[in-house]
């Protein structure tokens, strides 16, 4: 293994006990084979013989998206570059990007699914799927809040047809980055930026009541709003044209994200194995060296 083997780094953190059966082995050759597949969006069973089996891959991935150890692994390399000083909390940005369905995503049962070795259904697991239709066709949406490094914070997961702005607060909300010396985890940056797409009187008021400074560009149809009731319209909002071009940061993020094709063009049927998919390629963005 040589190019992407991210084994060794994230060792630590991966789980250990697989409780009733024994303990897991090995997980070198799962997570290469993982990587590998999302590195190039192959279909599983064409993952080549250098790492196994390929129903072994799938299914650890299945089942660690369901258990939510994906995100807890992300958690603890986030607190560890925290640790280290390399997150910039003082500009985070929300976008969103869309991902294109791919006809083997579709048609999953209605029904909860099971989990291999678990009998509770999966947290998140949603009846839409995160699938929605559009003028592209089925697609699904990664609402995501990236820092000034260009790696994402949190990303939520919806159907393509969903908007932005109702977006804002749940993404921000998702933030908890652990702190390796205790205490509760941060969840609070000091400077959100987004488009004129996240405008809205809802979220300017969230920002306002957690303290948090933002740059929103108002757009035309909301100033005229504003002008037009007079003093009951509220004071214009301020706009800084310097702190807004900061914005490419996150747009730079959604580019790097979509370098994976397996995020990029979505082939999973539930939402929550998706949720793990674009899991594993923010770790890998996270790992990355800077």
């Amino acid at each position: 293994m040589g190019r992407g083997d991210l084994s060794a780094r994230l060792e630590p953190h991966l789980p250990v006990n697989r409780g009733r059966g024994g303990r897991w082995q090995c997980h070198r050759w799962v997570i290469n084979g993982i990587l590998f597949r999302q590195r190039t969006g192959l279909p599983w069973r064409n993952l080549p013989p250098c790492f196994g089996s390929w129903k072994t891959v799938q299914d650890r991935h299945r089942s660690w998206s369901a258990e939510g150890t994906w995100e807890r692994i992300l958690r603890a390399v986030q607190a560890e570059a925290d640790a280290g000083g390399r997150i910039d909390w003082g500009m985070v940005s929300v976008d969103s990007t869309t991902c294109r369905a791919h006809q083997h995503a579709t048609g999953a049962s209605t029904h909860a699914p099971k989990i291999p070795g678990r009998r509770k259904s999966p947290a998140r697991h949603r009846p839409d799927e995160g699938l929605g239709r559009s003028r592209g066709g089925l697609t699904s949406k990664i609402h995501l809040a990236g820092e000034g490094g260009c790696r994402p914070l949190e990303f939520v997961i919806t159907p393509g047809q969903w908007g932005d702005a109702p977006q804002t607060i749940p993404v921000l909300e998702e933030i908890r980055v652990p702190r390796q010396a205790g205490g509760r985890p941060r969840t609070r940056p000091d400077h959100v930026g987004g488009d004129r797409a996240y405008s809205s009187r809802r979220n300017r008021c969230h920002l306002r009541r957690r303290q948090i400074k933002h740059t929103i560009p108002e757009p035309g149809d909301q100033r005229a709003n504003r002008r037009r009731r007079g003093s009951q319209g509220g004071r214009r909002t301020g706009f800084d044209k310097t702190v807004y071009r900061r914005r490419n940061e996150v747009e730079r993020t959604v580019n790097r994200l979509k370098n994976f094709r397996a995020v990029a063009t979505r082939f999973g049927k539930r939402a929550y194995v998706f949720h793990g998919t674009v899991s594993v390629a923010v770790i890998r963005l996270w790992l990355r060296p800077q």
